[in-house]
């Protein structure tokens, strides 16, 4: 597991910086509007929210949620991705605090954010189980759990569209498939694996099967086909 994770970690050193670039034109362009429409529906109606975005990357969601006036909080494993989300969050006006953290141990305590976001971050997980049991124990009771992420279990990586979008080089492309085809989590059948999961963690969960017509409309980027589903648990 430890091997796993230190090769995961250093994929998204390497990515960093262009993941954040390509971060930065969706803060600035129509994908934004589009993702805070979406959000906005699912929030806790109780207000100063605290929230936790895990796998930060290069904060998108920490931006977003610092804009609509929630305390925020992002944890992500990768040094540079959090490097790049201090940037952007200076750069957009925004407050957050960002911690250098595994998304499968929080070091926070129980029922402690009113949400816990996560985008693109599961495919990559070795223990996605873990992690949602983690995430589940630092929500608060009423509080929500989105996860927007891809089943790219059975996909194969071959172009400079897919593997989380950006420019990527063919080294980079290899590595990204090798890794996903080592997690246990490209076996399972997505997202009904993840709604079961989370309804014996004692969730109420509702899903989209694809946000992708809503939230990528920014015709200056370029997404993968692959379905972008939706997963909102409500904590009971």
């Amino acid at each position: 597991m430890e091997n796993i994770s230190k090769r995961i970690e250093k994929y998204w050193d390497t990515r960093s910086a262009d993941f954040s670039r390509v971060r930065r034109m969706e803060i600035e362009g129509a994908d934004f509007s589009a993702w805070n429409e979406i959000i906005k529906k699912h929030l806790p109606a109780n207000k100063n929210l605290k929230v936790l975005d895990v796998g930060t990357g290069a904060g998108f969601f920490a931006v977003l949620f610092s804009k609509i006036g929630c305390e925020v909080t992002g944890v992500d494993m990768s040094k540079k991705m959090l490097d790049e989300a201090e940037k952007n969050i200076a750069a957009f006006n925004c407050r957050a605090d960002f911690f250098k953290m595994n998304a499968q141990e929080l070091n926070f305590d129980a029922e402690n954010f009113d949400v816990v976001i996560s985008r693109n971050l599961t495919w990559t997980l070795p223990d996605a189980m873990q992690a949602y049991k983690e995430w589940c124990r630092v929500l608060k009771r009423g509080g929500v759990l989105m996860n927007f992420d891809s089943d790219y279990g059975d996909k194969n990586f071959t172009n400079k569209e897919t593997c989380a979008k950006g420019e990527v080089e063919d080294a980079m492309l290899i590595e990204c498939n090798e890794i996903k085809n080592s997690l246990r989590i490209s076996t399972h059948n997505r997202p009904r694996w993840d709604i079961e999961l989370l309804e014996t963690l004692g969730l109420k969960v509702t899903f989209d099967s694809d946000i992708a017509p809503r939230v990528h409309v920014d015709k200056n980027l370029e997404y993968d086909s692959v379905p972008l589903f939706g997963i909102y648990g409500t904590k009971i």
